[in-house]
């Protein structure tokens, strides 16, 4: 069982004020593989005031200089590539092409970031004026639990950029992840208190990120419901916000679609990270001429997702993160049962075989209506909610028919009208007969689904604020 005691603060490894203890379980098992040591307000204030230090002389910093940190922090974490794909796998449940493709990511951060810095310009002209790009500040980063070690870096890698120093609050359930990439930051020398990283409770560490006033902005990922939270209380000081929040994202098979295509990309959508990911495509919009066709290959395409032990490279879906969302899962797929959906495949229980682990059944309900929970409500598992539509204008307010607007998908043949509709959807990001990743593309959401945007130029912009000089 491992142990970590100490978090991070202005360059060393210190034991934190807080004592409170939180238990790292294996969801594949439900074994205890671990505890991690809790960190307090008085923490984070220590972390903060280091920061706000640090950042005296780091924002006066060059381009080269940050360049080559961010270069340092990648040659660092690329020699723990395996470790890191290895505690995601047991600490989170991820399988193992979703832990290597995470780790992928988490790295290149540190490449892209140096790509958008190279050409980004601090100093710009408005009218008769000189306009400088001025880092923030302090910014606190709160990452969570179904991506952890990839959104510490990615939003490390952007306040670097901007010349901003960090205090970060991980998830706590990602202990682990977090204690490699800490090891490998330490090793890469960054000056002190350009960051520094305070495990601990949202309620708690974050909760003091939030409200103190010598911290300038927050970036957080996760709920709406807490991304609302941090918003009140953000206010007070005027700090400013990046929220990535949750989604329920549409997924528009337009009647030209190659179902033998759309159907299986589909899926995946809807079963990526385990169902755990805030841009799962887990409203599928089909056409009613083509239902049958689409419920035939969405059997075959479900009973091809192997569930089961995340460290088997032909396994396709791990556990749930917790007992907690196993059963916040199961919950819902009671409650489409319980409103009339057809269960086209899995249902509710364990599958066979993996009683002692966070396994759910994939599940596909068929005959679903807008009103319904599952069709409504972000589940955060492999639970998609099959609609259909009469023409392509009611597929379009469908789509939109939510209160979030992170992420959506469209397929059909026709690429220009499958691209015209996806300019109708409302939602920060659109996907056409992909399901790929863009780095230098910005990220974020519409309506409840998040305020401000990552990755590229845009999500710089987010650390940087415009200070006019003007000319007599």
């Amino acid at each position: 069982m491992k142990t970590i005691d100490k978090i991070y603060i202005n360059g060393a490894f210190v034991t934190p004020h807080g004592q409170e203890m939180f238990d790292l379980i294996n969801p594949a098992t439900n074994q205890l593989i671990g505890q991690v040591r809790l960190g307090d307000e008085t923490d984070a204030q220590l972390a903060i005031a280091s920061a706000k230090e640090a950042f005296k002389t780091f924002s006066l910093s060059s381009k080269e200089t940050r360049i080559q940190y961010l270069q340092q922090l990648y040659d660092a974490l690329y020699k723990r590539i395996d470790d890191l794909t290895a505690a995601t796998i047991e600490e989170y449940g991820a399988p193992v092409s979703r832990a290597k493709a995470s780790t992928e990511m988490a790295l290149d951060a540190f490449l892209h970031a140096q790509e958008v810095l190279a050409d980004f310009e601090f100093e710009r002209t408005a009218g008769r004026s000189r306009v400088r790009m001025e880092p923030l500040g302090v910014v606190g980063i709160i990452t969570p639990w179904n991506a952890n070690a990839n959104f510490i870096c990615g939003k490390l890698a952007t306040a670097i950029s901007a010349g901003c120093t960090a205090v970060i609050k991980p998830s706590e359930m990602s202990a682990l992840q977090t204690q490699i990439v800490l090891e490998a930051f330490h090793e890469a020398g960054l000056p002190a208190g350009i960051y520094n990283v305070v495990n601990g409770l949202g309620n708690v560490v974050g909760a003091e990120l939030t409200r103190h006033p010598d911290v300038a902005k927050i970036s957080f990922t996760g709920s709406t419901a807490v991304g609302k939270t941090i918003a009140r209380g953000a206010v007070d000081t005027m700090k400013r916000v990046t929220l990535e929040l949750g989604g329920k994202s549409p997924n528009i098979i337009l009647d030209d679609a190659d179902f033998t295509k759309a159907i299986p990309m589909a899926v995946a959508a809807g079963f990526m990270n385990n169902g755990q990911a805030c841009i799962a495509g887990t409203r599928l919009l089909v056409p009613e001429t083509r239902l049958d066709e689409a419920k035939a290959l969405l059997k075959e395409a479900v009973a091809n997702a192997k569930v089961g032990d995340p460290a088997d490279d032909s396994t396709v879906i791990g556990p749930m993160v917790s007992v907690k969302q196993y059963e916040r899962v199961q919950s819902y797929i009671q409650s489409g049962i319980e409103q009339g959906a057809e269960v086209l495949a899995g249902g509710p229980g364990h599958p066979e075989g993996l009683e002692a682990g966070n396994f759910v059944k994939p599940t596909v309900f068929a005959n679903v209506t807008p009103d319904m929970k599952i069709a409504r409500e972000e589940i955060f598992g492999p639970v998609i909610s099959v609609l259909t539509y009469k023409t392509e204008e009611e597929a379009i307010a469908m789509a939109n028919d939510t209160t979030y607007g992170l992420a959506a998908y469209v397929s059909g043949t026709n690429e220009e009208r499958a691209r015209k509709v996806a300019e109708q959807i409302v939602a920060g990001r659109v996907m056409v007969n992909s399901l790929q990743h863009d780095p230098m593309a910005p990220f974020g959401g519409f309506k409840q689904s998040g305020i401000g945007r990552e990755y590229g130029t845009f999500g710089l912009e987010e650390y940087v604020e415009p200070k006019t000089i003007i000319r007599g």
